[in-house]
């Protein structure tokens, strides 16, 4: 359900009321300037002990083909997932956007993870952080499983940090085929309201550690973790 309300300045600051309440902006495309508050019926969320990696997933990450960095270039990432690609040839991100979500990186509640091939980005996401909830914003590849292997060390640093909920908006097949389900609006503030009260850490695992993708397999399919 989208909430028109461009009428006032939106801050970070009221980005992120808005998050913790169940909304989230977008905008109409890149070239709109306005943007609008959405709080869908059903709501998109990864259970973190649910993530599906298949078999020739698995051996990608174990072979640390993929380099992982965190927060190291959220403006490259933003502008990737910004850009038209042959699966996605319009994008809600446009310049409002990325100020909004540049300052609240610089505050430090927004986080990237990204794969570099050869040392060059090949693929990453973005999100928000508050409390134990982990908001997915977008993502993107330029080599093959790129995006896939960044979701991989996400989900893991996440469990390993004691966040309760990563949330991504809407479910797609894609997102589905990788243990993404819908659930209903009255449900996932629920699960918001507790997410949003408890702590975590997403430094649990140091940023500039080296984290191999057999540590970040290991945390995927932990039983035990702490889980806030």
């Amino acid at each position: 359900m989208a909430r028109p309300r461009d009428s006032f300045e939106i801050t970070p600051d009221i980005v992120l009321r808005a998050y913790s309440i169940g909304l989230f902006p977008m905008a109409e495309s890149a070239d709109d300037p306005t943007l609008f508050w959405v709080d869908p019926i059903e709501r998109g969320v990864f259970p973190l002990g649910g993530l599906i990696v298949s078999k020739r997933l698995a051996r990608t990450v174990r072979s640390d083909r993929l380099e992982i960095r965190i927060d190291c270039d959220f403006d490259a990432v933003v502008a990737a997932c910004g850009s038209s690609a042959p699966d996605r040839r319009n994008t809600w991100i446009n310049d409002r956007i990325r100020r909004l979500y540049g300052a609240l990186f610089h505050m430090g509640h927004v986080h990237t993870v990204e794969t570099y091939l050869d040392g060059v980005l090949a693929g990453g996401l973005y999100g928000v952080a508050i409390g134990a909830a982990f908001f997915g914003e977008s993502m993107f590849h330029r080599a093959r499983d790129a995006s896939k292997v960044a979701l991989v060390h996400l989900v893991a640093r996440l469990r390993v940090g004691g966040f309760r909920l990563l949330d991504t908006q809407f479910v797609t097949p894609h997102l589905a085929s990788l243990g993404a389900v819908a659930v209903k609006r009255a449900a996932y503030h629920r699960m918001l309201d507790a997410a949003i009260r408890s702590e975590a850490d997403f430094e649990a695992w140091p940023k500039h550690a080296r984290i191999t993708g057999a540590e970040a397999l290991a945390a995927v399919a932990a039983e035990d973790l702490k889980r806030g």
